[in-house]
């Protein structure tokens, strides 16, 4: 057959298989964190198992993070507890919960907290390590060794108001941003361990479907031919996200296509995505992502106010940058600018991520007000009543924290935050395949397509919205689900 034929939201009929190339009992598409914890829970359980990766080589998305890993509640993990942090499930769960807004997964976000330090336990088992020590600094990415750290808006108005602050942001003991590397390779130390094959440049095509709409298998490409592979018990999608195909951005996301930095690798190209809707599942959130905007470090720039084309503050600027950036993007004209005093900037050279240009400076705000184009008066103004508030510890506009409170003093400069004009605006999807908690990929009318399971960034999971991420919850989220889809596969 000729493999341009073949579409990933057209599954083969299983009447027009004749002949099987391999047979397992679960077949799992994509190693990375997902992949990885689903072979390892499915094995473990007593299934057959075969990992099939396009790469020539493990690793996914996970191994180009961080990997932070958002765990806490039931009184905290091992590393919070040695903090000196009682993490409750409640407040754990209220976080998410507020995290996710309207859009949640409530049974997602539930099952995720209550089992949350078992997951750590778990990891731990397999032998991630954490340091019992926390990094206190407002950071994107741990550059230490500490294993903890407050990766979301856990401090930030509106969320401090719901749920006690815990840091949550578990990062493995290496030092450095180097936590994803590590993460897969102690995870496909396990795969090993328990001789599961690995398949590299193999490209899912298509699921194998029956009349009944179970399936059965899944075609794999592999030195260009095609193989029908049986799977018994169920086919695992752990294929990624969609944020590599810019097709799918421009139908779903277009706003995430204002964004210049993809974050993922050259497989979240969407394919098991559309695999599983083309077997009948739900492609549900697909228009959300994360959004980050890295202005700190240095974190002397949560001083300044973000302020749009109206000269207008429209967020407290202590939130986390993911939040901040999803902010930016909502904005009406095209101008975002981060408004400080230079003597806030000391280190900005030497910290910066945000690769920002100086759009103006002057020794007053009206000349600054001027040299950025605002209309007259409104910069002014602006700072003006930040400035009153500021100086009392209050901000009654945006509740920011009273520790990044003080009033912006002159001389001043603003960094050119407009996305498209050189500000790192990274990001990568949010939506995917809608499954149980237990990894059953379902129907628009919420039911199960037999042997189909899916988990990662292919499916829509604990995180649903970019004002609201916390970093280390995709991974958390992966790892953990990862884990379910495999354990569910494996008892069917």
């Amino acid at each position: 057959m000729n493999n341009n034929s073949i579409s990933p939201t057209k599954p083969r009929r299983l009447k027009d298989v004749h002949q099987w190339d391999k047979t397992t009992e679960i077949a799992i598409i994509g190693y990375g964190g997902a992949g990885a914890c689903a072979a390892i829970t499915a094995r473990e359980a007593g299934a057959d198992v075969i990992i099939f990766e396009l790469a020539s080589a493990g690793g996914g998305s996970t191994a180009l993070s961080s990997a932070e890993i958002y765990l806490g509640g039931n009184g905290g993990t091992r590393v919070q507890k040695a903090c000196g942090h009682e993490d409750s499930t409640v407040d754990m769960f209220n976080y998410l919960k507020l995290c996710a807004g309207e859009q949640g997964d409530v049974e997602k976000i539930k099952i995720y907290c209550d089992e949350s330090v078992g997951h750590f336990n778990w990891l731990c088992e397999k032998g991630v390590t954490f340091k019992d020590s926390e990094l206190k600094d407002r950071a994107i990415v741990a550059t230490t060794d500490d294993g903890l750290l407050y990766t979301g808006n856990e401090q930030a108005w509106p969320f401090k108001e719901i749920a006690k602050p815990a840091p949550r942001g578990h990062n493995l003991y290496v030092k450095g941003d180097n936590g994803g590397p590590l993460l897969m390779k102690i995870l496909m130390g396990n795969v090993a361990r328990l001789s599961i094959p690995v398949e590299y440049d193999s490209r899912a095509l298509t699921l194998i479907q029956d009349d009944e709409k179970e399936v059965h298998g899944i075609v794999i490409r592999q030195d260009g031919q095609e193989c029908n592979i049986r799977a018994s018990k169920g086919v695992i999608l752990c294929a990624g996200g969609f944020v590599m195909n810019q097709d799918m951005l421009k139908r779903y996301a277009p706003q995430l296509s204002r964004c210049n930095s993809p974050i993922g690798n050259p497989g979240d190209d969407g394919a098991g995505i559309l695999m599983g809707m083309g077997a009948g599942g739900a492609a549900i959130n697909m228009h959300e992502g994360l959004t980050t905007l890295p202005f700190y470090p240095p974190a002397s720039l949560t001083f300044g106010i973000f302020v749009n084309a109206s000269g207008q503050r429209f967020i407290n600027e202590d939130c986390y940058h993911s939040r901040v950036g999803n902010f930016c993007l909502r904005q009406p004209e095209d101008k975002i600018y981060l408004v400080f005093s230079i003597d806030d900037t000391s280190k900005l050279e030497e910290a910066s991520f945000l690769s920002a240009e100086i759009a103006g400076t002057g020794e007053s705000i009206e000349e600054l007000e001027e040299e950025l184009a605002l209309p007259r008066s409104a910069l002014v103004q602006s700072l003006a009543f930040y400035n009153e508030y500021a100086a009392q510890g209050e901000d009654p506009k945006f509740h920011k924290s009273a520790e990044w409170l003080k009033p912006i003093k002159g001389p001043y400069a603003a960094l050119d935050c407009t996305p498209g004009r050189g500000a790192m605006y990274a990001m990568f999807t949010l939506g995917g395949l809608d499954t149980l908690p237990t990894g059953e990929v379902l129907t628009s009318k919420r039911e199960i397509i037999k042997g189909l399971y899916a988990a990662g960034r292919t499916t829509a999971g604990v995180p649903r919205r970019g004002d609201g991420y916390a970093s280390g919850i995709s991974i958390g989220d992966a790892t953990f689900f990862g884990r379910m889809a495999g354990k569910t596969a494996a008892n069917s």
